[in-house]
């Protein structure tokens, strides 16, 4: 099995993750410009299918060879149920977490439900990670997070300069479900992490690999959105109901871009959980959450949303970055 032996490595993968975490909603913006009317449900559900896929592939390969560890299939044989339980509980709490973010993005707008909602899973998830695995320094994580944190309301500033005209009524019903959202944000990777065994190299009898986890998260994932999903269709947030026949009359192209969208994600996840058995899973998360600062990018450099907004908004962007690339430098430093 391959894992990162070094702390280096492991940092390398989380700068993957950001990248990834931060990319793969543009999959989303291609398909819009296929199909004018595709829903984000119909999206999701091969978003869904891309997560899965890839993590089995990772687990049938990297997950599989080596002398180190435990292969894949044998993992998941020896695997206690209740580790088994926690990741998949991982997979359907980020499941409902990542679809109540849209739903509040749809309802109150990027600039009120982007910094409530990120910023409450950044919190929340480092502090429950490092108190399950206190690995790093923890005032060099405060000082991470913080910082973070700042440039996510920074970010939601600029999007704010963009301007929109959402009703109070709006606003509340939006807050209401980023703040949900948030939570059960920061609580998924808890889950994974709990069912991951610390030593990766010679794993606990009973836990699972980040490998094994990795797929047992995206099958919970998949599964959940049967139910979650479907519930979406029929009573969204927001919006009309999306007839579920519709999936099947989308283009061929637009299926595959979801399903990328889900491998983008899904990669940088699972790079993630294995570097979390080096770096400590409160590093790993924390440093997964400068996806934020990606996305930006991806909005300034190339959908090119700030091109109308007024010039003070260019500094708020600076600033932004500054303080992401800040907090992530103190984060890297927690372990150093």
């Amino acid at each position: 099995m391959f894992f990162a032996q070094s702390y280096s490595l492991a940092i390398i993968f989380c700068i993957i993750t950001m990248l990834c975490w931060g990319s793969w909603a543009n999959m989303q913006k291609a398909t819009g410009k296929i199909e004018k009317k595709w829903a984000f449900q119909y999206f999701y559900w091969d978003y869904a299918i891309g997560v899965l896929l890839v993590s089995f592939i990772l687990a049938i390969t990297l997950g599989s060879h080596g002398e180190l560890g435990r292969g894949f299939f044998t993992d998941l044989t020896q695997a206690h149920f209740s580790m088994i339980a926690l990741a998949f509980i991982g997979g359907i709490v980020f499941n409902l977490a990542n679809i109540l973010l849209v739903a509040a993005i749809d309802i109150a707008g990027m600039a009120v439900a982007f910094p409530v909602a990120i910023g409450i899973a950044l919190v929340l998830g480092v502090i429950l990670n490092y108190i399950v695995h206190p690995i790093g320094s923890p005032y060099f994580l405060s000082v991470g997070v913080v910082a973070i944190a700042v440039a996510i309301f920074l970010d939601a500033k600029a999007y704010k300069a963009l301007g929109q005209n959402i009703s109070d009524s709006q606003v509340q019903k939006g807050l209401l479900i980023a703040l949900i959202s948030g939570i059960l944000m920061g609580l998924f990777y808890y889950f994974v992490a709990a069912s991951m065994a610390t030593n990766i190299a010679h794993p606990e009898t009973g836990k699972l690999t980040p490998y094994s986890a990795g797929f047992i998260f995206a099958l919970g994932l998949f599964i959940s959105n049967f139910i979650i999903n479907t519930w979406m269709m029929k009573k969204p947030l927001n919006g009309a109901a999306v007839a579920p026949s519709g999936y099947f009359k989308g283009k061929a192209l637009t299926h595959v871009f979801g399903i990328i969208a889900g491998i983008i994600w899904g990669l940088g996840t699972g790079l993630n959980f294995i570097a979390a058995g080096t770096a400590g899973p409160a590093i790993s998360y924390g440093l997964g959450q400068g996806a934020t600062m990606i996305a930006a990018l991806w909005g300034v450099l190339i959908w090119r949303e700030f091109k109308s907004a007024p010039k003070e908004t260019n500094k708020a962007l600076i600033a932004m970055f500054i303080f992401y690339i800040i907090g992530l430098c103190f984060l890297i430093a927690a372990k150093v």
